[in-house]
């Protein structure tokens, strides 16, 4: 009978826990405000002092990259320059061949065109790099379809340099 007496013992300690659900919501309530230490203001603190660091690194990044793509353009500018003159004076020289070949009047044709690519040239070598940033800007505004045209051409021109490059290495 002592067996007995110990089994309906234990079916009341099942139930107990059912009360208890009312007190863990209590202890939640608590969890959820956070407490004040003295050690809390120092992270918004520390943070903001990070930001600022973080700031000032890519103000001085931004700075350094700017310049350096300033000098790369510059020198592409001259580079460029350079090889406008260049064709500029192997269209004038070609242009007496042209004349003997074909005739003068297509010669006459090359001339304007050895003049009109040196005066690009001049033109280009006697601008700076953010005047010319400048007319692409205002180029494209006026007249965006245009634009984006020759965009295209100049895509596909390079990537039909790039693909004939390929093709010669193999």
């Amino acid at each position: 009978m002592t067996t007995k007496a110990a089994k309906t013992t234990k079916k009341p300690a099942a139930k107990k826990p059912a009360a208890r659900k009312p007190a863990a919501k209590k202890t939640t309530a608590k969890k959820a405000a956070p407490r004040k230490t003295a050690a809390m203001p120092a992270k918004p603190i520390k943070m903001a002092a990070t930001r600022a660091a973080a700031a000032e690194k890519t103000s001085e990044f931004k700075d350094k990259a700017a310049k350096k793509a300033h000098s790369v353009a510059t020198a592409s500018k001259d580079k460029t320059g350079d090889a406008i003159g260049g064709l500029s004076r192997m269209i004038e020289d070609s242009a007496s061949t042209i004349d003997e070949k074909v005739g003068e009047q297509y010669g006459d044709y090359a001339r304007s065109a050895a003049d009109a690519v040196s005066d690009f040239a001049d033109k280009l070598n006697a601008k700076d790099v953010d005047e010319l940033v400048e007319g692409t800007r205002e180029f494209v505004r006026k007249s965006p379809a245009v634009a984006i045209g020759a965009a295209a051409v100049a895509g596909f021109l390079l990537s039909r340099l790039i693909k004939s490059g390929m093709d010669d290495k193999e």
